[in-house]
């Protein structure tokens, strides 16, 4: 019992550093912040930021890598029964693209300033992992393993990440689910089978 109280205080104060982290960004800019700026947004000492955190740059890095893993993992538990393959394939691409739409002023603030590599590289971490699992999940149905893996991990995740950044960069005109359709058409075909039939 003790530990899921010491689990609960300290899922608190992590949520508590990160919401005062993106707070921040939006009114100061990532660049002009300092530890200090944050744990006294949160009401927290030195100490315990540091017994959870490295740096600023691992509290964005770490708070991005949970919230968009819980999304996704969020958005699995409540897709629907499969039914088309093409459906299945890419999943983790139309909630991003929300949660950037919804997210939009907080992506450009992170994006836009020197620390908007860490944000960028989290966001490409966590799309590498995702292909990946998909590839391994479908290894079944490719069995030939024609383009190595990497080399499709390589290719999806660059082809995502460039229109991400191109769409947020324009201001998230076009709907997500626009951008998830194109990003859809323009990479199933280099990562799908080509006897892959709806079925």
């Amino acid at each position: 019992m003790a530990d899921k109280v010491m689990d609960r205080r300290i899922a608190r104060t992590r949520g508590t550093l990160q919401r005062a982290l993106s707070s921040l960004i939006l009114t100061k800019g990532y660049d002009a912040i300092t530890v200090d700026d944050i744990c006294e947004t949160a009401n927290v000492g030195r100490s315990t930021f540091y017994s959870h955190f490295t740096s600023k740059d691992d509290l964005k890095r770490r708070g991005l890598d949970e919230h968009l893993r819980e999304l996704l993992a969020d958005r699995r538990r409540n897709a629907p029964a499969p039914g088309d393959l093409k459906d299945r394939h890419l999943a983790f691409s139309l909630p991003l693209f929300e949660h950037a739409r919804d997210h939009l002023d907080l992506y450009r603030a992170l994006a836009g300033s020197r620390g908007g590599g860490v944000s960028l590289g989290a966001i490409r971490q966590i799309v590498s992992d995702l292909v990946r699992e998909e590839i391994a999940d479908n290894a079944d149905r490719n069995p030939g393993d024609v383009i190595p893996r990497d080399v499709v991990v390589t290719y999806v995740v660059g082809a995502y990440m460039a229109l991400l950044t191109w769409w947020l960069d324009g201001g998230a005109k076009l709907p997500p689910q626009r951008m998830d359709g194109m990003f859809r058409q323009l990479a199933t075909e280099g990562i799908m089978p080509p006897d892959s039939e709806e079925r």
